[in-house]
């Protein structure tokens, strides 16, 4: 089940952290613990403020969310034990149809999440070598070439 837009409470913000984290040592295994220590706090405020907001649920836990600014993903993170299941792409798909998503930047060293935005026919127009915190992780910078029925 998707929810859109949630009442931010404490509680879904400290699960949705939690979800990011999970996510996060499961997929991005070029960052050190440093690293993503580092990210915590930009994580908690991008999900505060962030104005549009999608968690996705099973049994009742936060199990996927996805941020949206504008026509940009800014943020989709599933819990390790759910990917591969559908919550990313009933996320997407909710971004792509409703909110007419276009834009979205992936991390290069995280080849799974840009094979996962190209499945989508998301495509890249651009790469820089730094992140937005100014580290050296490569970003690739996609587009949405056309809405695939899926």
């Amino acid at each position: 089940m998707l929810i859109e837009n949630p009442v931010r409470t404490p509680n879904l913000m400290n699960e949705l952290t939690a979800v990011w984290l999970d996510s996060v040592k499961a997929t991005h295994t070029f960052l050190s613990e440093d690293n993503i220590d580092e990210l915590i706090p930009f994580v908690q405020t991008g999900l505060q403020t962030i104005s549009k907001l999608i968690v996705a649920y099973e049994l009742n836990r936060a199990v996927g969310f996805i941020g949206i600014e504008d026509d940009k993903i800014e943020m989709l993170f599933v819990q390790s034990d759910c990917i591969g299941i559908g919550v990313g792409k009933s996320l997407i798909s909710e971004a792509i149809d409703k909110y007419n998503v276009q834009y979205v930047d992936v991390n290069e060293q995280n080849p799974n999440a840009a094979a996962f935005y190209q499945h989508f026919n998301f495509i890249t127009f651009e790469r820089t070598d730094f992140d937005e915190q100014g580290n050296p992780f490569p970003i690739l910078k996609m587009r949405l070439e056309y809405k695939k029925e899926v």
